[in-house]
């Protein structure tokens, strides 16, 4: 079980840390096309989105490797999970199916990985 939490989080973090620094360093203008739900928020909620998505990223990872507040993995996955629920609400407005299933499959993972941190496996 040890090896599939680490395996979660690493894909956690590896998606949200791309996916945070594109919208930390793209302007909203030029967002892909895919990312559509952008027109509906400021640039600064945009830019918060992927700070937070950076930082989760990094909560998942660095606090259990350096062993400093390892608690600080599961948090960051239960953040990604209120994040995965705000995001698919937004895309459920707008009628976008697809990135709905996207974020059920990623608020899953890091569901497991809250599961798994605060349960039986902790650090």
């Amino acid at each position: 079980m040890e090896i599939a939490l680490w395996v979660a989080q690493g894909l956690l973090a590896v998606l949200f840390l791309m996916a945070g620094t594109m919208k930390l360093r793209t302007p909203k203008s030029e967002m892909p096309e895919n990312m559509g739900w952008t027109e509906d928020f400021s640039d600064g909620t945009v830019k918060a989105i992927g700070g937070l998505e950076v930082a989760a990223a990094v909560g998942l990872i660095v606090p259990p490797l350096l062993g400093i507040a390892p608690t600080l993995a599961p948090l960051a996955a239960a953040g990604l999970v209120f994040l995965m629920i705000g995001a698919a609400v937004t895309h459920g407005r707008r009628g976008e199916t697809p990135a709905i299933v996207q974020n059920a499959v990623m608020l899953a993972v890091a569901g497991f990985v809250v599961w798994g941190r605060f349960g039986d496996w902790a650090f």
